[in-house]
């Protein structure tokens, strides 16, 4: 298919409301039933052969192991056991309310306590609403799903493109449930004190210098799809270095600077994914280069470390 289709927010917007929310109740449930991880690794999804997968969990907490993936093929949810009991129901024809009971359901005949704590959306306009009193989301168009995840897979396979060039400490490419977003993370061995009054997920996110980079569909505040990079804590200057293609730029985000880079002007260019390869290497390079990252030495050509390899 066309690398970097066509999906304005406007087009799915009720979809993404309601399987924004969706994907939040089963991340709750990641973020209760696995190990902890630095930097919340362990909470996001990482993606599949047809939609987006929890990964197995349970075990550490008395549960069974099981798994739960979004199909975006077939359009159901799917949860599975380590002893290979298996349930699933359809997406659509869900109400954020409906979708919670009938998960709830569906671990229950597992074996998994699947009671999560502060059951409703997290940073989201409706974040004081229990799920199970949500009946106002309930759009979920298919092929606006299977679109999502197919811009989701594309994009994953470039950020893991441009992963491979760096040698230091990385995060996997992955696909937070907090913010609808997929990022890869570079960081720094520099520790950076957060202050107790930043919150728990401020203070573990940003415990080290980062570099981050990924891509949205869109939000209220930039209605549109976009690459993006930003540089924590941000270096004086950053917004002065040159970012690549022209079409990119640096916007304010309310406590920072964005490295931006639209979709659709990603889209337009004559080799799109070359395009956004370079766009984030320039912006890789703005925020490092100014913290004082050795460059060279964390470059990784060809994802290899071999110096046999690399010399030939």
């Amino acid at each position: 298919m066309e690398l970097f289709p066509p999906f304005p927010l406007d087009t799915w917007y009720d979809t993404k409301q309601t399987l924004h929310r969706f994907e939040q109740i089963v991340g709750k449930t990641r973020l209760r039933h696995s190990p902890r991880r630095n930097h919340w690794w362990h909470v996001p999804f990482h993606l599949t052969g047809t939609g987006i997968t929890s990964r197995p969990m349970g075990m550490v907490d008395g549960n069974p192991v099981f798994t739960v993936d979004f199909d975006f093929v077939r359009h159901q949810l799917v949860a599975s056991n380590i002893d290979g009991a298996r349930v699933s129901f359809p997406l659509q024809g869900n109400s954020v309310a409906s979708f919670y009971l009938r998960f709830q359901s569906a671990l229950d005949s597992l074996g998994v306590d699947g009671s999560i704590p502060e059951a409703h959306p997290f940073d989201l306009p409706d974040a004081g609403r229990p799920f199970v009193e949500d009946h106002e989301h309930a759009v979920y168009v298919p092929e606006h799903a299977t679109r999502y995840w197919q811009i989701l897979s594309q994009v994953n396979l470039v950020l893991e493109e441009f992963s491979s060039g760096f040698s230091g400490k990385t995060s996997p490419v992955h696909h937070f449930w907090h913010t609808f977003d997929l990022a890869v993370t570079r960081f720094s061995p520099h520790p950076v004190p957060q202050p107790r009054e930043a919150g728990e997920l401020i203070r573990e996110a940003y415990s080290r210098e980062v570099v981050s980079f990924g891509f949205w569909f869109g939000d209220d505040n930039i209605p549109e799809p976009c690459f993006y990079s930003y540089t924590a804590p941000e270096p004086r200057g950053l917004t002065e270095r040159q970012l690549a293609p022209t079409t990119a730029e640096w916007v304010d985000s309310g406590h920072g600077h964005l490295a931006l880079l639209r979709y659709s002007d990603a889209r337009k260019a004559p080799n799109p994914q070359a395009t956004v390869l370079e766009f984030l290497e320039s912006a890789y390079r703005a925020g490092a280069e100014l913290a004082g990252w050795d460059i060279d030495a964390l470059a990784c050509p060809g994802g290899i470390t071999d110096p046999y390899r690399a010399r030939h």
